[in-house]
């Protein structure tokens, strides 16, 4: 299966395709994420985590938790971004929201492998 936005990378992965193929900048941002080490990583996700919920609050309340998400993800984020970056923590933050769960992330993490890398071009096998 062939991807390039986050919302459908979520998806695969969620519905646990056996290859996934990660077209354009989602490529890099995917390495981003697969590559970070354990320890970093969990800094990285507890700050996703951080921002998810406030995201998903958001959501839920029909945009009266603005102001509280806006102060989580300002606060939240910045420990995901100084492991993953900015684009790297945006593409997990919407790939969590796309799918409303922070495990699709720990699937990605655990449950795939970088097959082939050629820059704009990912492909991921399920281990």
């Amino acid at each position: 299966m062939s991807v390039t936005t986050e919302a459908e990378l979520a998806d695969a992965v969620n519905r646990n395709e056996d290859t996934i193929i990660i077209e354009g900048d989602l490529a890099k941002k995917t390495v981003r994420i697969k590559a970070t080490g354990t320890v970093a990583w969990v800094v990285a996700i507890g700050s996703i985590g951080i921002v998810f919920y406030g995201v998903v609050a958001t959501l839920g309340t029909g945009g009266a938790a603005a102001p509280i998400a806006t102060v989580g993800f300002a606060t939240g984020s910045a420990a995901a971004i100084s492991v993953l970056g900015a684009a790297a923590t945006t593409a997990a933050i919407s790939m969590a929201v796309s799918v409303r769960s922070l495990s699709v992330l720990k699937k990605l993490r655990g449950n795939y492998k970088i097959a082939i890398n050629s820059g704009d071009k990912v492909t991921l096998k399920r281990c």
